[in-house]
């Protein structure tokens, strides 16, 4: 990622201009950064002479720069989803802050608090002064940003969403790829529905692989031995986002919840089948193409909860593997 500078001040006085700068707050997931790929892409159209700094987690630089919209990360995360108390951000205020984290007032107030002449944000009680279009809870996230960043002027189109596919080769070429956590209980299909759909893709002749994040060993190693699976085809650990990338670019298929895999195979456009449950597809689900299937039978539920939501658990294995057998072959690129 290389920065963008302007030239006026150079021209003028032979010495190189302090670059405008553009600060884009969305520290969040890959899920999260993946569905705002449409936003950033827009704000580097409309700002191109700006660079483009995004506070976001470190380990999503990989992404960051794949998107082509970034030109530096700024790391910062916190907690379950919530602002950074704080940002390390140096030098003069950033010309442009945009808040992509939230509705506020939190993130809005982080931003403020860099004294920007210019902040784009959603409108708030909390934040009178920030004159933005209103919130809509139920809006898809995608769409949101995007329509976010019309009020103000900005084009933004929600389906330029697709990464360019990974310069690593797959360490599964082909198989289908099983992933079993989320970010919550309440979004993770049982086990034991996940060992049904892979024992039965073996038995067609598919490989199936099977891949989890750094806490979700314990998880993978259960459905890896209900499912016969050899240690070959057990990606645990939490595999470096460049070889996930790899593997799912690579993957005949990816089976999962509403998590950030899921959100990385609509990026390398890989087919998919994702199971909702308890936030719907009108929300955070994929493009409607047809290689992407979006299995829901609600009603919306808490998605924080401690076990399985019932609208997770009303889809069956056999309605998986039919998905998977409607999925086009060949549509990966």
């Amino acid at each position: 990622m290389s920065g963008r500078t302007g030239s006026a001040t150079e021209a003028r006085t032979g010495a190189p201009a302090p670059p405008a700068r553009l600060l884009v707050l969305r520290a969040l997931g890959l899920g999260d950064l993946l569905a705002g790929v449409p936003a950033l892409r827009a704000l580097r159209r409309a700002h191109p002479r700006h660079e483009l700094v995004l506070a976001a987690p470190a380990a999503l630089a990989p992404v960051a720069e794949a998107s082509g919209a970034v030109d530096r990360l700024l790391p910062a995360s916190a907690p379950s989803r919530a602002v950074p108390r704080t940002l390390d951000w140096t030098g003069p205020p950033p010309d442009v802050a945009v808040d992509l984290h939230g509705n506020g007032p939190p993130s809005h107030r982080l931003l403020q608090a860099l004294r920007p002449p210019r902040l784009l944000a959603f409108a708030h009680p909390g934040t009178p002064d920030i004159a933005g279009p209103v919130w809509y809870a139920g809006e898809h996230e995608r769409d949101r940003w995007c329509r976010l960043l019309r009020w103000y002027g900005i084009d933004a189109d929600p389906t330029d969403l697709l990464l360019p596919r990974p310069p690593t080769a797959s360490p599964a070429p082909g198989a289908v790829v099983l992933h079993p956590g989320a970010g919550s209980p309440a979004r993770c299909w049982p086990v034991e529905r996940y060992a049904a759909v892979a024992t039965a893709l073996r038995a067609r002749g598919r490989r199936v692989v099977v891949t989890g994040g750094a806490a979700e060993d314990d998880l993978v190693a259960r459905l890896a031995k209900r499912a016969s699976l050899p240690d070959t085809d057990v990606f645990a650990g939490g595999l470096p986002l460049a070889r996930l990338s790899a593997l799912v670019a690579g993957a005949r298929a990816v089976v999962s919840g509403d998590t950030g895999i899921a959100h990385l195979a609509v990026a390398h456009a890989t087919p998919t089948v994702t199971l909702f449950g308890p936030v719907p597809p009108s929300q955070w689900g994929p493009p409607a193409l047809p290689r992407h299937t979006a299995l829901w039978h609600g009603p919306p539920g808490d998605p924080h909860g401690d076990r399985p939501g019932p609208a997770l658990l009303r889809i069956t294995p056999d309605e998986v593997l039919h998905a998977l057998t409607r999925l086009p072959e060949g549509s990966t690129p």
